[in-house]
């Protein structure tokens, strides 16, 4: 990915989605490409997306960018993270989440969102990213371990979906630049 001077950045070869911050006016098509994903029941426990104030509210600032249509400004994806404890000792550590819309998949989306969170993150001094995934979902486990995550382990029977008692594979990826001292 190439960075652009607006603060953009180019979806690998393709030139015609850009990579940026995720802004407010973007609500309505990021919490769409959510319920969307959470409606194909392998993405996450959660059954309906938030409304955005508490979407907003729960994920960190600065670590939160959108794949978008250069031509039309579409918003094909997204990528947050929120903290996982708000004790000290786990400051460097945040879980995230990505979303591509079902259409876009396929074009490389999903990695260069993932490389913009691994770029925030590690400027911010962050040294651990990681997420639950559902075993079934090998689309995200193949993505993430491009990325450079690695699967910690299997976390069995850890929540009810749809009434059907599920396991998530912890992935992580530890920073080679922040918290290596």
């Amino acid at each position: 990915m190439k960075t652009m001077a607006t603060d953009e950045t180019i979806c690998g070869d393709d030139r015609s989605v850009t990579i940026r911050a995720m802004e407010p006016g973007d609500a309505a098509a990021v919490l769409a490409i959510y319920q969307a994903g959470l409606d194909e029941g392998q993405s996450s426990f959660e059954t309906t997306a938030p409304a955005w104030a508490a979407f907003d509210a729960a994920r960190l600032p600065g670590h939160r960018h959108v794949a978008v249509d250069a031509a039309t400004g579409q918003v094909l994806g997204w990528v947050a993270a929120a903290a996982v404890s708000s004790r000290p000792v786990y400051s460097g550590v945040i879980a995230h989440s990505v979303y591509v819309d079902a259409a876009a998949r396929g074009r490389g989306i999903g990695s260069a969102l993932l490389t913009a969170l691994i770029g925030s993150s590690e400027a911010a001094g962050i040294w651990t990213i990681q997420s639950g995934v559902f075993p079934e979902n090998g689309a995200s486990l193949r993505l993430h371990e491009r990325a450079g995550f690695r699967v910690v382990g299997t976390r069995e029977r850890v929540g009810r979906h749809h009434g059907v008692w599920r396991d998530t594979v912890l992935i992580e990826r530890r920073s080679k630049a922040a918290g290596t001292d």
